[in-house]
């Protein structure tokens, strides 16, 4: 389907600087003169990057950025090729390099090569892109039935090499490593030594970064190499997959509304605060490697998207930008609270939030996940991939003294966009998985009613020393509703401060005390650092949620884990509706086919998945009459039509 925009895609390249020709590699201002912001961004990789000029006196924040300059000064020039990270998806191989900052005489180009018999080929030839000192590279007809080594050259001067794995699809049981927030504030500032060995013993056969990859904001390009060295040992070998979240593009948080220029020290008021070529640069350099987008028209000021889908060993991703075309608070709800996006009166009418009009993924991103949602080439299982979960499970705000009522920067806000995002993943019975929240949890979201929506496991922060928070309810009491077994003792239905129906099955609290304790050295273990493993299973549909503590020793199994840990689900609970009724049975025109429920009256889709034997009996949830139809990858036979339920 991402095919049909092939076009605008080009366009979007150029936008994005891809496929400039001649590039001024030193020039002092990428991002324009409009602003004192635009002259001095990204220091560390702009025009002279190498001419420090230390001050006599300085601050503790100065020393710091000397500090980190210093590491990028001191990198050998012969691994100034830094990581590189791929992914491959319906023949097409797509593959980005990263490098450090370079001086005027070195190489500017670079190639890609594959072995084959003992010998490196040449595939393929590129240009490093500025800002932002990263390669790409797309390889059409990409054979993915096998493992291919490869090595990016630049010149002589450097070289980096990985391993382009095969597609797993002949693995019952697929596993996904989702990981976020990897703040530099922390002992390890330019490595994760420990959690990077875990990873490779855990082998997963996908990596995704939720975002906050980097909280150096105006540096991006230092916080991306920061970052990417990091985890180069274990992102070489395997699919990765890295969506930029607030912290990357310079916010503190960020309510996107289409792209508009952000003019609020909080960005509450929507857009962006930094110039289109910055966000652009971020961009590119963190999600050029993904699939190509399913529409990539750019939004307001030429910013690009990226929103698209890939297709692992048989799971289907979705990958949003939830905060993309988000609607902010400032201009549509009154301030309830110490800033325009906290609400703490505990009186205001929940509903009064939720205005017509407002979005969370827009018009635009929804279409897409109609679309998906009715496509299962080579798909058993599907599941979403976002920043941000769909609700607020935080009532601890950076210490045990800070309550929050609601949190308008969740995306259980606004709640009627909330509902149809989670209505969109229902109809596929897709699985979500995201993070930003710096608490690992595990909810099953209700809509109408608790318990009818999609399961979302958010992951813990990989580093917890910025803003620890912690699932507590006031009361400190179980939630309502069929009782969750659990070590864990306030699990079962609640509604977030939004009024959002959430159903809690686990969380990761850090040790009950101040974030400021939290920074000890001494506290490492208790902080709620760490890491989520998804396995898939796609001949029982089972997929098992685990939370690893990043310091964790492996050999203790699953003792090791965070206390809730592992759950299992299948992917039939990613749909709680109550039936009314069923259609009759009837015969697929393939086994194991896609089965699509429509409801005649509204036009909506209800429903399409794939589901296992030669015959299927509908669910459906009104008396209205339906459309029934299904097909081996996409349901193109209608077998009912206009029929009621029995």
């Amino acid at each position: 389907m991402k095919r049909y925009f092939l076009l605008t895609f080009l366009i979007a390249m150029i936008i994005s600087g891809c496929t400039q020709t001649q590039i001024n590699y030193q020039d002092p201002h990428p991002f324009g003169q409009e602003s004192g912001w635009a002259k001095t961004a990204d220091n560390f990789a702009i025009g002279n990057w190498w001419q420090l000029k230390v001050k006599p006196k300085m601050s503790t924040w100065q020393k710091n950025r000397n500090q980190l300059h210093q590491w990028i000064i001191d990198r050998p020039r012969d691994q100034v090729l830094a990581f590189a990270l791929y992914t491959h998806d319906h023949g097409v191989l797509k593959l980005t390099a990263q490098c450090f900052p370079l001086h005027p005489d070195e190489p500017k180009t670079a190639v890609l090569e594959f072995e084959k018999n003992g010998k490196w080929k040449v595939a393929q030839k590129q240009t490093v892109q500025y800002p932002g000192w990263s390669l790409h590279f797309r390889i059409k007809n990409w054979d993915n039935t096998k493992d291919v080594p490869y090595r990016v050259r630049l010149g002589d001067l450097s070289t980096f090499e990985g391993l382009i794995r095969r597609d797993p699809v002949d693995k019952d049981t697929i596993v996904v490593a989702t990981m976020t927030g990897n703040s530099p504030k922390d002992k390890e500032r330019f490595a994760r030594t420990e959690l990077v060995e875990n990873l490779r013993k855990h082998d997963p056969d996908l990596l995704f970064f939720s975002g906050d990859q980097s909280y150096h904001h105006d540096e991006h390009t230092f916080g991306w190499l920061q970052f990417g060295v990091m985890y180069a040992d274990v992102m070489k070998d395997r699919p990765t997959i890295c969506i930029p979240d607030d912290h990357d593009v310079g916010h503190p948080n960020i309510w996107g509304a289409n792209g508009k220029i952000s003019r609020h020290s909080g960005g509450a008021d929507g857009g962006y605060f930094f110039p289109a070529s910055f966000v652009n640069m971020v961009q590119r350099c963190q999600t050029w490697n993904l699939p190509d987008p399913f529409d990539p028209t750019p939004i307001m000021q030429g910013i690009t998207v990226y929103y698209t889908d890939l297709n692992l060993g048989g799971i289907s991703f979705a990958i949003l930008e939830d905060r993309k075309f988000k609607s902010p608070p400032i201009g549509n709800i009154p301030k309830m609270g110490p800033r325009p996006d906290h609400i703490n009166d505990p009186s205001y009418d929940r509903k009064s939030v939720d205005k017509p009009g407002l979005k969370l993924l827009g018009d635009r991103q929804l279409n897409f996940l109609d679309h998906w949602a009715r496509n299962w080439d080579g798909a058993s299982i599907k599941a979403v991939l976002s920043q941000g979960p769909f609700c607020g499970a935080v009532h601890l705000h950076g210490s045990q003294e800070n309550r929050l009522l609601a949190d308008l920067d969740c995306n259980g806000w606004p709640q009627t966009g909330r509902n149809n995002a989670l209505r969109a993943l229902r109809r596929a019975r897709a699985t979500h998985l995201a993070g930003d929240q710096h608490l690992a949890f595990v909810v099953k979201h209700g809509i109408e009613t608790h318990r009818d929506g999609p399961f979302v496991f958010s992951s813990p922060a990989l580093v917890n020393t910025i803003y620890g928070r912690w699932w507590w309810p006031l009361d400190e009491k179980p939630g309502t509703g069929e009782p969750i077994k659990s070590v864990l003792p306030w699990v079962g239905d609640y509604e977030d401060g939004l009024g959002n129906k959430i159903t809690m099955h686990a969380y990761a609290n850090p040790d009950p005390k101040s974030n400021t304790e939290l920074k000890s050295k001494t506290t490492r273990d208790n902080r709620g650092d760490g890491y989520a493993l998804i396995h898939f299973n796609k001949s029982t549909g089972n997929i098992t949620f685990e939370c690893w503590p990043r310091f964790a020793d492996l050999s203790k199994g699953d003792a090791a884990q965070f206390k809730g840990w592992p759950i299992t689900i299948n992917t039939k609970q990613n749909d709680g509706r109550k039936p009314v009724g069923y259609l009759q049975e009837v015969k697929l025109p393939t086994e194991n086919a896609v089965v699509e429920l429509t409801n005649d009256k509204t036009g909506e889709l209800i429903y399409c998945y794939r589901v296992k034997g030669k015959t299927f009996k509908a669910p459906v949830y009104s008396k209205d009459k339906h459309t029934l139809k299904a097909g081996k990858d996409k349901a193109n036979t209608v077998l009912l039509k206009g029929v009621k339920p029995e």
